[in-house]
């Protein structure tokens, strides 16, 4: 997001729902709104990266009133044409600096959204810009991967996600700059495709420090969205911050 690329634009879009399948089940999508349901009590929320509308349409149903800042018009368009769409407002922009309308009590980023932002400098930048958007109180709410270093054996930088008949999908890790990127090999149909797309993986504990240079602090962490303990062994973490008084 850095350099304002659209890793996300009209082929992705077109197909991105059916995709991350997976993503869209109620058992993957219930437990994240009713978290961030509750964080948001009676105020507002803001999404950073609001895709298709995956979270932001069940929190709006449930009666919370969402915004969210999105680069990609193509997947903001599939947002817009669905059920409930027309009642979450966009923002359009690169969520380390796009100002959202009004303030909120909960602003997320999930589904490893914050490793979209390819250096550190940009990730720090948008804790910054998320702790503007939030009233005193307010929380930030971060699901990503815990980086799968520990797959690597001697010699390797790649870690394999999915392999399939027709998909094969893989992460590649530079452990000197935390730079990753994850391909995706599709062969349907007697023809191949490929893509590429780039990202920065961060540490539970670099997060935490992010956060404390905006002004907040770290409330609650977890393995998954049923706020189970976050240990060694997670491979993932949501994890909540609370923006200071100061």
């Amino acid at each position: 997001m850095t350099d304002h690329k659209d890793y996300f634009g009209e082929s992705v879009a077109a197909t991105y729902d059916e995709s991350a399948a997976g993503m869209f089940t109620a058992d993957a999508v219930d437990p994240a709104v009713a978290v961030l349901a509750e964080l948001a009590g009676d105020g507002r929320a803001l999404e950073l990266g609001v895709g298709t509308g995956r979270i932001a349409l069940p929190l709006a149903a449930r009666g919370v009133e969402v915004h969210g800042i999105e680069l990609s018009r193509a997947m903001a368009d599939r947002l817009r044409a669905k059920p409930g769409g027309e009642a979450v407002g966009v923002t359009f922009g690169d969520f380390t600096t796009a100002r959202a309308p009004g303030t909120f009590s909960v602003a997320y980023l999930v589904f490893n959204t914050i490793m979209n932002l390819t250096t550190q400098d940009a990730q720090v930048d948008c804790f910054r810009n998320v702790a503007a958007h939030l009233a005193p109180g307010g929380t930030f709410v971060i699901e990503v991967m815990v980086p799968q270093l520990r797959k690597l054996p001697p010699g390797q930088n790649a870690v394999p996600f999915h392999v399939g008949e027709t998909r094969l999908g893989f992460d590649t890790y530079d452990t000197a700059t935390q730079a990753m990127a994850s391909h995706h090999v599709r062969v349907e149909n007697g023809e191949g495709s490929f893509r590429s797309i780039p990202f920065r993986y961060v540490w539970p504990a670099e997060l935490d420090l992010m956060a404390r240079l905006a002004g907040m602090r770290l409330r609650d962490r977890w393995a998954d969205w049923d706020r189970s303990p976050f240990t060694a062994d997670s491979e993932s973490h949501v994890s909540v911050w609370e923006k200071t008084d100061g």
